[in-house]
């Protein structure tokens, strides 16, 4: 059962944390409520310690997330609407955990780069992504660090450019998204995406995922010294004993960590 009223859902089914933008009727849009309801659900699947990965996804079928809610942040909200979104993404981008976006509906601007900000991401056959802010006079900064990171940048600068709104099996061969399925499919999709990666190592996964996002944050010759400290630290881990001998000996392994 959800564990978290208002806006936001946070369920676990274990090995995977749900958590859930509710509010179809805007569309799944990004308002203060919703940035810190998302802030607090991630905080509570990171302690979690039956979570493996965390499922990014929103009410309905029309929209994943269309982007900020011009209107969510008013006077009296105690932080800028910028600033909110800086935290979400950052707070998203070094989860400790894999992070999954369910994506079962339009994608757009601050949602887009919600989409992009997780690990990983399946989208439904019918669904439409992209940046249209500059339909309005604005441009995508926030959302730029994370653009930047996983569109080419032709393709970047073109959507952010014209607003142009890609479809699912565009932004499946543009690698924007791992997997579109048909709709009825999307639910069973992510579920073994889920169960594979919480098949493997907790540990590894976690120091995995701290290895990539680290020498993706180095230039060349740091980033190179960070992923040596990275494989002495995965060495050390008793899960690499248990996974060569599983190997050797014919078994699935049984991972130490939690």
């Amino acid at each position: 059962m959800p564990c978290m009223a208002g806006e936001v859902l946070l369920e676990v089914r274990s090995p995977a944390a749900w958590v859930t933008i509710d509010r179809p009727e805007r569309r799944n849009a990004l308002s203060a409520a919703v940035i810190d309801g998302l802030l607090e659900a991630l905080r509570g699947a990171a302690g979690h310690q039956d979570v493996r990965v965390v499922v990014v996804t929103g009410a309905g079928d029309a929209a994943f997330c269309a982007g900020g809610d011009i209107g969510g942040f008013g006077e009296d909200t105690a932080e800028s609407a910028p600033a909110a979104i800086v935290r979400l993404l950052d707070a998203l981008w070094h989860h400790p955990q894999p992070t999954l976006a369910r994506v079962n509906g339009t994608a757009l601007g601050g949602g887009f780069g919600l989409m992009l900000a997780c690990d990983l991401a399946v989208a439904a056959g019918d669904v439409k992504v992209g940046m249209p802010e500059i339909n309005l006079g604005l441009w995508p900064h926030v959302i730029t660090a994370v653009v930047q990171r996983t569109v080419p940048r032709r393709l970047a600068l073109e959507l952010m450019l014209t607003g142009r709104r890609v479809d699912a099996d565009e932004a499946l061969r543009w690698g924007l998204v791992n997997r579109v399925v048909p709709r009825a499919d999307l639910e069973a999709t992510v579920g073994e995406l889920v169960e594979a990666i919480a098949s493997k190592s907790p540990a590894i996964v976690r120091l995995g995922k701290r290895s990539f996002q680290g020498a993706e944050d180095r230039t060349f010759g740091p980033a190179l010294q960070h992923l040596k400290e990275m494989l002495a630290a995965n060495l050390e881990e008793p899960d690499l004993a248990e996974g060569v001998g599983a190997f050797l000996e014919k078994r699935p392994p049984q991972w130490k960590s939690r």
